[in-house]
C-alpha cells in the first residue's frame, strides 16, 4: 500500500498560556472565545458550532496526546505548525513547546513549520476586528532579526527527531515573500539571506534545506523575472533559492463564495497553471472550507457552500491523483487545516459532522487498496 504525508496546518491559538495573546481573547482560552462565543448571521448559518473534544488546551500535552492519536489513526501523519515572530521575538510557541513536543506520543507524527510573516493587525479581537487598518505588530524583520529567527529554528527545530525532511533536509515554509523581501531590503538582499540560512542549515549537520513557499495572489515585484501574469513567477525558484511551492487556502485563489463541488473546477486549473509556470515541484492543497464569521460580531460575506465530508472527499481524491501523477516528488499533500475553528476549515471533530473530515482522511489514504 503506498503511503501520503498528509500535513494538516495547525493554527496554535487555542491556549491561554501564552501573556501576550490576552489582549485578543482576555478569557485565558485563547481562540476558543471567539468559537465559543459565536452566533448565527442568518437562518440556516452552520453556526455556532462546537467541538467534540471541548474547548481544550492545546499547549497541554495530556491533549495533544488524544489528538496525535485521532491524526494519526485517520491518516494525518504531519503537523504543519503556523509559526511567529513578532517584535523580534517568537509568539504563540506555546502550543507546539509545551503541548506537541511533550507528547508522549509525538513519535506517530512528523512536523515542519510554516513562518506565518504576515502582519498581525485587529483581526484577531473580535471587538475591533471590523477595522483592519491597525498593525499591532509588522510581520517583516529585517538581516539582524531574520538571524535570530533563523538560529532559533534551526537548533530548537531541525534537531528534533521527528520533524519532517526531504531527503534529509528539513522543510520549512514561508508564507508572505512580499514581506519577507520587504524587511530583508529588496530581492537580491532575500536572495542572500537565504542563502545564508541554507548555509546555515548545512553546517548545523544536514545536507541541505528544503524552502517551501506558500503561493497566493500577493507576490511582490520580480523586476525581470515576472511574466506580467498574476502569480507566474517561473524563475523565482532559482533566484531565491525555494525548493516548492503549496498553497495554504482556497480562499487565497478563487471565489469561495458558492458550491464546494464548483470551487474544485478552480483548483484542479491552478495546479496545472502552477505545474506549468513554476520551475519548482508542487504539492497539492486541500483546504475544507471557509467561513471567518466568528471573528466578526457583523455578517462577513464569503462562505463555502456544501463543503461536507463527501465533497471533501472529492477534493482528497483529486490530491491523491496528482501525486499519484508526480511519481518523481514526495507524495505530500498540504491541508486546511487541523484548527481553523473561526475559518470553519478544520479536521477536527465538530457537532455538525462528527469525525467526517478525518474519516474522509482515512478512506481516501489509509484504507486498504480496493476498499474505497
Amino acid at each position: 500500500m503506498k503511503t501520503y504525508d498528509i500535513a494538516a496546518y495547525i493554527w496554535p491559538a487555542y491556549t491561554g498560556d501564552e501573556p501576550r495573546t490576552r489582549m485578543f481573547w482576555p478569557q485565558g482560552m485563547g481562540e476558543w472565545q471567539s468559537v465559543k462565543d459565536a452566533v448565527p448571521k442568518f437562518p440556516g448559518h452552520s453556526w455556532p458550532r462546537k467541538p467534540l473534544w471541548g474547548y481544550v488546551n492545546e499547549a497541554d500535552p495530556y491533549v495533544m496526546e488524544m489528538e496525535i492519536a485521532a491524526a494519526a489513526d485517520h491518516g494525518v501523519n504531519v503537523f504543519i505548525y503556523d509559526w511567529y515572530w513578532y517584535d523580534d521575538r517568537p509568539f504563540l510557541e506555546n502550543c507546539l513547546n509545551d503541548g506537541f513536543l511533550k507528547a508522549r506520543n509525538r513519535d506517530r507524527m512528523k512536523f515542519y513549520l510554516m513562518w506565518a510573516n504576515h502582519d498581525a493587525n485587529n483581526l484577531w479581537d473580535k471587538r475591533l476586528s471590523q477595522d483592519q487598518k491597525n498593525v499591532i505588530w509588522k510581520g517583516a524583520t529585517d538581516r539582524q532579526g531574520f538571524q535570530r529567527a533563523c538560529r532559533r529554528i534551526i537548533d530548537r527545530y531541525f534537531s528534533q527527531p521527528n520533524y519532517y525532511r526531504i531527503d534529509g533536509a528539513p522543510v520549512f515554509q514561508i508564507y508572505d515573500l512580499c514581506n519577507l523581501v520587504e524587511g530583508l531590503g529588496g530581492m537580491e538582499e532575500t536572495a542572500q539571506a537565504l542563502k545564508w540560512f541554507r548555509a546555515e542549515t548545512v553546517r548545523a549537520g544536514f545536507p541541505d534545506l528544503h524552502l517551501q513557499l506558500t503561493v497566493y495572489g500577493r507576490m511582490p515585484d520580480l523586476s525581470g523575472v515576472d511574466s506580467g501574469d498574476r502569480g507566474s513567477y517561473s524563475g523565482i525558484g532559482s533566484l531565491l533559492g525555494f525548493s516548492s511551492i503549496s498553497h495554504y487556502q482556497f480562499v487565497h485563489f478563487t471565489d469561495i463564495d458558492r458550491d464546494y463541488g464548483e470551487i474544485l473546477a478552480d483548483v484542479k486549473a491552478e495546479w496545472a497553471r502552477l505545474e506549468s509556470q513554476w520551475d519548482i515541484p508542487y504539492f497539492p492543497h486541500v483546504s475544507v472550507g471557509w467561513d471567518n464569521n466568528p471573528r466578526f460580531t457583523g455578517m462577513r460575506e464569503g462562505i463555502v457552500k456544501n463543503n461536507t465530508p463527501e465533497a471533501v472527499r472529492q477534493a482528497l481524491l483529486m490530491a491523491k491523483a496528482y501525486a499519484d501523477a508526480h511519481p518523481g516528488q514526495p507524495p505530500l499533500i498540504t491541508v486546511n487545516s487541523w484548527n481553523e475553528w473561526t475559518e470553519t476549515s478544520y479536521l477536527e471533530p465538530d457537532d455538525l459532522y462528527g469525525y467526517g473530515y478525518l474519516e474522509a482522511i482515512r478512506e481516501v489514504f489509509a484504507a486498504p487498496e480496493g476498499s474505497l
